[in-house]
């Protein structure tokens, strides 16, 4: 998961849905793609976060995009990376700063969802940084993500998870 990758380029109910070849991309997943590619950006180049925001809008794939999540996530993310990093410290293998770039951002905006977006079902969330790290990440670096999301759901959003796991 140390290894560096390429820049990234490129919401569902309660179980996230799988989307078919040619079914085009939420609004919602649209704003994690590009503020994941925001944050890339972020934690390679230390640019300011007004900087980024208006590259990413330049970006034509900006058309669609859910622009009030997109702000949550990228603006949310750079202003709390802090505390973030503090919650998934607690469950990842090595420092935040040793992960990929990829996999960190991609954390950082499960993490983020986790905390903050409490309209979107913790599995929600965590399946949509799945498919994120699918999409831009290493080759196992889903594997990772998930389960580290997993294990930061339990801290974020102990009552969500119990009930859930309360009804198997």
């Amino acid at each position: 998961m140390s290894e560096q990758h390429p820049a990234p380029k490129a919401d569902a109910a309660r179980k996230a849905p799988t989307r078919r070849p040619g079914q085009p991309k939420s609004a919602r997943r649209r704003s994690r793609e590009l503020a994941l590619q925001g944050l890339y950006e972020w934690l390679i180049s230390a640019a300011e976060a007004g900087v980024i925001d208006a590259h990413m809008r330049e970006q034509e794939e900006f058309r669609g995009v859910d622009a009030a999540h997109f702000d949550a996530l990228l603006h949310g993310c750079i202003a709390e990376a802090a505390l973030l990093d503090a919650v998934l410290a607690q469950h990842v293998d090595r420092k935040t700063s040793e992960l990929s770039p990829v996999e960190h951002a991609v954390l950082m905006i499960g993490a983020y969802e986790l905390k903050h977006c409490l309209d979107i079902p913790y599995r929600v969330a965590i399946n949509e940084a799945v498919e994120l790290a699918k999409s831009f990440g290493g080759t196992d670096g889903h594997k990772y993500v998930n389960g580290v999301l997993d294990r930061a759901a339990l801290q974020l959003r102990p009552v969500e998870v119990k009930a859930r796991n309360a009804q198997r």
